[in-house]
């Protein structure tokens, strides 16, 4: 039985496996070795388009349903809603599992080999504050796996796939820390390399905060004031104001809940509040995009923003803005980079500690770690690194594939698995 090993992450998906003992990722979009976790509901097409092909059916304005961060609702009462699209009653756990779907076909057609088994890797925690939620999540996970066809699925902790992808950055005995900031999770394993033995797991640890909670944060602190958050509302009655809800804003800001917000109810509300605002012209940008489904453009606007920001501040060069031309034309809004980390520093000192909270379960102190290992997208967050070197000062720092450390770790441990 072939085993694919699959990094199924909220922002981006790899696939790989191992030839003579050395892991190979298969290309599954173009050339490209990871491919972007996120769905496109042609309605002119009748076809569900994923990665790359998605996001450029959603800018280029063709009609339909996106979605991205699909993995940020596995544990959630959303998952298992079911809503028509392109004509059939589907729930998240048939679009996930159609996503993976055409990731087991594309590996299959790129190698010859046909895949009855997958290693995946999951997060530490899919939900840190909730026992019954997590493992929930992982049932969603394995019934969507089911689902896309695998006769059999098997589960790895993601930061330990990037430690055993990761070990010859470390002298034997060396003790290392993998810090894997992903889109939707933190995840930390601590480990000791073995030399020819492999390595040790002496612990693992996560919380439910990722890069997509940056992006969040970020757009409410810039982008949601625009379109009338914290605007003064009038009553209906009486000259009493009161502040807008918070609710539309929030979900607006947050990529896995932007699709649920086009229905008829929030637009009537969003022109409840406009009918009332004392500031009406911000609250008729909520309404156009609401009216426009314009959501996650603005999401992406603010993630690239937050990517020009993170190297302007490594470059020395002029801040950065986020381009919401689609609200207005050529209009930006500043992004300074002493603001965003200021920003988002609370985010990068909850990474910090349960970073250490990880040392803290092995019994273990921050100054015998040797090596700090960064993957994961959002690890290159100038932020998350200066919280981490505070609380590590001894240890050095190493980069390596920050995309694909987790698939390759897969890759090398799919053979195992395979042979079971």
């Amino acid at each position: 039985m072939a085993t694919l090993g699959i990094d199924f992450g909220t922002s981006n998906t790899a696939a790989g496996i191992a030839v003579d003992g050395t892991p190979q990722l298969i290309a599954l979009e173009a050339e490209a070795q990871t491919l972007p976790t996120a769905v496109f509901f042609d309605f002119e097409a009748k076809e569900m388009r994923i990665g790359a092909a998605a996001s450029d059916a959603l800018l280029a304005g063709s009609e339909g349903r996106y979605m991205r961060g699909l993995k940020s609702l596995l544990g959630t009462r959303l998952m298992r809603e079911r809503r028509v699209l392109l004509g059939e009653r589907l729930d998240f756990i048939d679009i996930v599992a159609r996503f993976l779907a055409r990731v087991k076909s594309q590996a299959e057609a790129a190698t010859g080999v046909q895949f009855d088994a997958a290693l995946s890797g999951r997060p530490v925690r899919f939900h840190s504050a909730d026992d019954a939620r997590d493992a929930q999540a992982l049932t969603d996970l394995r019934e969507a796996y089911g689902r896309a066809g695998f006769d059999r699925v098997d589960f790895m902790n993601e930061p330990e796939a990037a430690a055993l992808a990761n070990r010859a950055a470390l002298q034997p005995g060396d003790l290392g820390l993998v810090v894997d900031i992903g889109g939707g999770t933190s995840d930390f394993t601590l480990f000791r390399q073995r030399g020819n033995e492999g390595i040790d797991i002496l612990g693992s640890h996560g919380i439910r905060l990722g890069g997509t909670d940056f992006d969040r944060s970020l757009s409410i602190g810039r982008v949601m004031p625009q379109l009338g958050m914290g605007s003064e509302i009038r009553h209906a009655f009486g000259g009493d104001t009161h502040l807008a809800p918070n609710a539309i804003f929030n979900d607006l800001a947050t990529w896995a809940k932007i699709p649920f917000l086009y229905g008829p109810d929030t637009r009537k509300a969003a022109a409840e509040l406009h009918k009332f605002a004392e500031h009406p012209k911000r609250l008729a940008r909520l309404i156009k995009v609401l009216e426009e489904e314009l959501g996650h453009d603005l999401a992406f606007a603010v993630e690239a923003g937050k990517i020009r920001a993170n190297g302007a501040g490594a470059e020395g060069d002029a801040d950065p803005v986020i381009d919401v031309s689609m609200l207005k034309p050529r209009a930006t809004l500043p992004l300074p980079r002493d603001w965003m980390r200021k920003r988002l520093s609370k985010l990068a000192e909850q990474i910090g500690t349960a970073a250490v909270a990880t040392l803290n379960h092995a019994g273990i102190e921050p100054a015998a770690v040797d090596r700090l290992i960064f993957v994961g997208g959002s690890s290159l967050m100038e932020v998350v690194e200066a919280a981490l070197r505070a609380r590590f000062p001894r240890a050095e720092l190493h980069r390596g594939a920050a995309l694909t450390a987790i698939v390759e770790g897969l890759a090398l441990s799919s053979a195992q698995a395979g042979r079971r």
